[in-house]
């Protein structure tokens, strides 16, 4: 039974906090939507969430239930109970306004750095110079050359993760605002996340 829940609407950001022990299900609501997410320790804003030290302690790119994310402090932070789709990304930064314009020659393009700092900016985070999520959904495919692509992410309307809060947290998700590739299927849609 869901205690909260909210509709991020497709390119927009959502922040709340979570205690331990409670568990956050992020939803894919119609399929294809990747959802950068970040957390905070809730005492202690100088420890949050990092891919790479969760790929460093886990020995893995991929993450599987049972499998615990990691703090910038080698610290778990949430455990990962259920997994819909099992393919998401940990190397991708946060898209921002910089990267549209490099990458697609777009200016004041709505990105997920912004999204975040404004997500987090009630709970007084300060921006960091740049977020580097558990991009959730996201389909990143690294080939034996190296060459990095990503793909359409085979998450189907419905289909979820579960997230348990392994101490009391400040999360922040952005419901990934790329239109111009295939990450989001060249569509962006919603995001639904429930604490239960």
């Amino acid at each position: 039974m869901s205690k909260q829940h909210w509709q991020i609407p497709a390119t927009e950001g959502l922040g709340f906090r979570v205690k331990r022990d409670q568990v956050i299900r992020i939803t894919d609501v119609e399929g294809e939507q990747v959802a950068d997410f970040v957390a905070y320790r809730a005492n202690d804003f100088s420890e949050r969430l990092d891919p790479t030290v969760t790929m460093d302690a886990l020995h893995a790119m991929k993450v599987k239930p049972g499998d615990m994310i990691y703090s910038n402090k080698y610290t778990p932070m949430l455990t990962i109970i259920r997994d819909k789709v099992g393919q998401h990304d940990f190397i991708n930064s946060a898209c921002r306004p910089e990267m549209y314009e490099l990458l697609y020659n777009k200016r004041d393009h709505t990105s997920c750095y912004m999204n975040l700092n404004e997500a987090l900016a009630p709970f007084e985070i300060p921006a960091p110079d740049q977020h580097y999520p558990f991009n959730i959904f996201m389909n990143t495919i690294i080939q034996p050359s190296g060459q990095i692509l990503v793909e359409k992410p085979l998450s189907k309307a419905g289909d979820y993760i579960e997230l348990r809060a392994e101490m009391d947290l400040v999360v922040a998700i952005s419901a990934c605002p790329c239109e111009e590739s295939l990450c989001n299927g060249y569509k962006c849609t919603p995001i639904r996340v429930d604490i239960i």
